[in-house]
C-alpha cells in the first residue's frame, strides 16, 4: 500500500474510531485475542496521567505500560491515596493499566546491587497491584565481563524465581523484557526462562534485530512462545520488523502466561505524537485481520 493511501485511510478511521472508542476496547478484547496498548517510555513520557488517558482514547489504544521516571509520575514513592488517585483515574477510562516498566535488573556482580534490585521489583510489584496494574516489566542487561555467561544467565534466572513467588502473592506478573547486549539473544534468553521456571514469570518479547539471527524469526520465537506473557513492538508504519511474519504467530500464540497485549515502545518521537498513533491502529488492525 502506497503511504499516501495509507494515510488517506489512517485519517478516514481515526474519525470513525473516536466515535467508537468507548466501547471499542472491550469489544476488541472478546472477539480477538491481541490488544493494542503503549508503552511510554518515549510516546507518551510528557504527558501526565489525564493527557494520556486522552490521548490513549482519541487514538483508541486499550492499555498502556507505565515506564518510571516519567511525567506521569507513577513511582514507587506515592503513598496510598496517590496510588488510589491514579487507579480510579484510568478505572474510569477506557483505558488498562497493562502494567508498570521498571529498569530493575539482575545480572549485577555485586550482590548488594543484586539485592537493591530485587527490593525495588517488590516495590513495583505493590505499586502494580494497587494502581490497578497486571504486570511488571523488568530485564536483564548484559552480561558483565570477568565471569562466565552461565553464570550470569543463572543469577537471572534464580532472581526471576524470587520476583516471580513474591508477585504471585500480588496476583501479578513477571514480565523479563528480551533485552540487553548479549542477553537480548534468544539462546540466551531461552536459558535464563529454561532456569525462571516459575510460571509467574514471562517474557516480554522485544521485536529485537537479533531476533532474525541463527535460523530465523519463526524458530527463534518459538522458542519463547509459550512463556509468552506482552509484546513490545515498534512503530508499525514502516517494515524494518518483519510484522508480517511476526503477528500470525502471535495469534497462533496460545500460551497460559500470554495476555496478548501488544504495546508500541518506539525511540523516535513524531512531530503529532496522537496522529502517529492513530495511524499505528490502523496498521495494527490490517495486522490483526
Amino acid at each position: 500500500m502506497s503511504l499516501d493511501r495509507r494515510q488517506f485511510l489512517a485519517h478516514s478511521a481515526v474519525g470513525l474510531a473516536a466515535l467508537s472508542a468507548p466501547r471499542l476496547g472491550a469489544a476488541e478484547a472478546a472477539k480477538n485475542p491481541l490488544q493494542l496498548g503503549l508503552v511510554t517510555y518515549n510516546w507518551g513520557k510528557d504527558w501526565d496521567v489525564p493527557t494520556l488517558i486522552k490521548n490513549c482514547e482519541a487514538s483508541n489504544f486499550s492499555g498502556v505500560e507505565l515506564r518510571s521516571t516519567h511525567k506521569h509520575g507513577v513511582e514507587i514513592t506515592l503513598d496510598a491515596k496517590q496510588r488510589d488517585h491514579v487507579r480510579k483515574q484510568f478505572a474510569d477510562s477506557n483505558v488498562a493499566v497493562v502494567g508498570l516498566g521498571s529498569a530493575c535488573e539482575y545480572h549485577a556482580i555485586d550482590p548488594a546491587v543484586l539485592k537493591k534490585n530485587i527490593e525495588e521489583t517488590q516495590q513495583f510489584v505493590k505499586l502494580c497491584k494497587d494502581v490497578g496494574g497486571s504486570g511488571v516489566k523488568v530485564r536483564p542487561n548484559g552480561l558483565p565481563a570477568g565471569r562466565p555467561v552461565e553464570q550470569t544467565l543463572e543469577q537471572i534466572g534464580k532472581s526471576l524465581n524470587e520476583v516471580g513467588r513474591y508477585a504471585a502473592d500480588y496476583g501479578v506478573q513477571i514480565r523479563v523484557e528480551v533485552h540487553g547486549r548479549g542477553t537480548s539473544e534468544i539462546h540466551h534468553m531461552k536459558t535464563i526462562m529454561d532456569i525462571a521456571d516459575h510460571p509467574n514469570v514471562a517474557v516480554c518479547w522485544n521485536c529485537n534485530p537479533a531476533d532474525m539471527n541463527g535460523e530465523g524469526l519463526k524458530h527463534n520465537y518459538n522458542l519463547l512462545k509459550d512463556r509468552m506473557g506482552t509484546v513490545h513492538i515498534h512503530d508499525l508504519r514502516n517494515n524494518k520488523y518483519p510484522w508480517t511474519e511476526l503477528f500470525p504467530m502471535l495469534k497462533a500464540t496460545d500460551a497460559e502466561s500470554f495476555t496478548g497485549w501488544t504495546l508500541v515502545e518506539e525511540g523516535a518521537v513524531p512531530k503529532d505524537l496522537v496522529q502517529a498513533m492513530k495511524e499505528n491502529r490502523v496498521r495494527w488492525e490490517e495486522l490483526v485481520s
